[in-house]
């Protein structure tokens, strides 16, 4: 069975993506289009838009052809929209990279994506200077001053770009998010301009309608397609002010929506849950607020519920991943639209199945399967792991398990793919397995996420250590922390006598994932025991 979005069709215009988000930014000229939150430094639409086509010259002027990959590893600052769109307009393909990333993961991705150019910050400049060590990066930018390092901000001196590259919004690729996937290690994500401008289309299709005015915060970093389309693009295109908030911290971001009267939020579902239980929420002014909404991984209908009652405001989640640009599933701004717990219907043009992940027949609860404008063209350099995701009548397996109920309503099951959601993030086992089986205590290894509220997952480790050898865990738990981004680090260790593999060596996380679930519904059941006695 095939399901259909319950909402007409949009129309996307065939534009480019910088075109589509600055159209009203003569017209809206000195309203602030970004404000550092820290300091109350602004940029206008009109000096938005003016430092966009003067990067764009600079970087065409300096030798940046159509199609160079140009990384981006910063902050959320006033300056990420500027690079990102002027990379963008000069015919380059921006590549967005967390700055909590070490600099050996930078390095696999420069690697992996021949990113020609890097832009970073001046606290990050050594570790992007170790990072371009093995890669390829020909010429390193700093936002500010910094010794062996070209000043971005020195790129506008060339002036106005005159004549733009040609774009072709169908084929041309615009940014290059890595994602794993279902599974294995990072991979760049193609997206195209119209890919990027069709799911911001879509998005309105489906109720969530920000207004010009509004006051929204990126709060989630920019290279996270998440807050990079549905805060950054989304908001610009519509003549929102954004409030960039440099540190991810709970107390700044409350301080914020009070300071800034945020009225619109888009976060992950630890924030939701912070919003709801956190005693330091009854210390500030939220009342501003008018939507929540969260994405990134499932959020519980008693969670959802417990954020609208202490709020008194619109709470309500949707459904996306980097590969869709990254929206499928919404609900609206109007709460009666779809029941707590539910990631919305499908959004306008979009198409879907749900298939039984074993027989690949169909099922009342199976494996989301979906076709859009929104899908990606594919993987970067990587034609096995697209056809592996992509199959040949255009399905884009997405590795999720849900349900429908009769209204089209979506709800997240739970999760076939192998990535571990920490706060929103994706973490890959395959990664942090290979981080292990370097630590010279340890014969083997396997990783999967284990269910923790506050936080979604944490990686949880299974090892198989040497004979003759006797580490701590907290050891072998630094190790890795010493070798990975802050939020990708093993929280858990298990020692165990062998790591189950398949006949062709693949480690079998499904059953190690359904020993931890087991191990979950007994101390559940126990808990339940024990207040039942007393």
């Amino acid at each position: 069975m095939i399901f259909k979005s319950p909402h007409p069709d949009v129309v996307v215009p065939d534009i480019g993506i910088t075109d589509y988000v600055l159209h009203r930014a003569a017209e809206l000229g000195p309203q602030p289009a970004l404000i550092d939150g820290d300091s109350g430094r602004a940029l206008s639409y009109q000096e938005l838009e003016e430092q966009i086509r003067q990067t764009a010259a600079g970087l065409i002027a300096r030798g940046l052809r159509k199609g160079d990959v140009f990384a981006v590893c910063m902050p959320n600052l006033p300056e990420y929209p500027v690079a990102y769109h002027g990379i963008i307009s000069a015919g380059g393909v921006v590549l967005p990279m967390n700055p909590m990333l070490t600099a050996g993961e930078i390095s696999y991705v420069l690697k992996d994506s021949g990113a020609r150019y890097l832009l970073t910050i001046p606290p990050l400049v050594e570790k992007a200077k170790e990072a371009m060590q093995q890669a390829s990066v020909e010429e390193l930018f700093v936002l500010g001053e910094e010794e062996e390092a070209s000043s971005f901000v020195s790129l506008r001196d060339e002036g106005t770009l005159a004549s733009p590259p040609q774009i072709d919004p169908v084929h041309d690729v615009a940014a290059l998010p890595y994602s794993s996937g279902t599974s294995g290690l990072p991979k760049g994500v193609m997206l195209t301009h119209r890919n990027l401008v069709a799911n911001i289309e879509q998005i309105f299709g489906a109720g969530h309608l920000p207004r010009t005015g509004d006051r929204l915060i990126a709060a989630l970093p920019l290279a996270h397609i998440y807050p990079m389309q549905v805060v950054m693009n989304l908001g610009l295109r519509v003549g929102a002010t954004l409030i960039t908030m440099l540190r991810p911290d709970f107390p700044h971001f409350l301080e914020l929506v009070q300071r800034y009267r945020i009225n619109r939020v888009d976060v992950v579902p630890p924030m939701v849950l912070g919003l709801a239980r956190h005693p330091l929420v009854d210390k500030y002014d939220l009342s501003s607020l008018e939507v929540v909404a969260s994405a990134a991984a499932p959020l519980s209908a008693q969670q959802q519920q417990a954020c609208t009652d202490r709020l008194g405001c619109v709470v309500k989640q949707c459904y996306g991943m980097t590969e869709a640009a990254p929206a499928v599933l919404g609900t609206s701004d109007d709460p009666s639209a779809s029941p707590p717990g539910s990631v919305g219907p499908l959004l306008p043009n979009t198409t879907a199945r749900i298939v039984d992940p074993v027989t690949g027949g169909p099922g009342e609860e199976g494996e989301l399967l979906f076709r859009g404008p929104q899908m990606m063209k594919g993987y970067w350099n990587n034609r096995a792991a697209t056809e592996a995701t992509i199959d040949s009548e255009g399905w884009l397996h997405t590795g999720d398990i849900v349900r429908v109920d009769q209204e089209g309503n979506f709800y997240v099951v739970d999760r076939l793919k192998e990535l571990i959601k920490f706060e929103g993030f994706q973490i890959a086992p395959a990664q942090l397995e290979a981080v292990l089986a370097t630590h010279p205590a340890v014969a083997d290894a396997a990783v999967v996420g284990v269910p923790q509220e506050e936080v979604g997952e944490v990686p949880k480790a299974y090892v198989v250590i040497r004979e003759g050898q006797d580490p701590a865990d907290e050891e072998i738990m630094s190790f890795v922390a010493e070798r990975v981004a802050p939020y990708k680090k093993v929280r858990v260790i298990e020692r165990v006598e062998s790591i189950p593999r398949a006949p062709t060596g693949k480690i079998l996380r499904r059953l190690l994932a359904e020993k931890e679930r087991g191990k979950q519904e007994r101390r559940s059941a126990g808990s339940r025991l024990e207040g039942a006695l007393l």
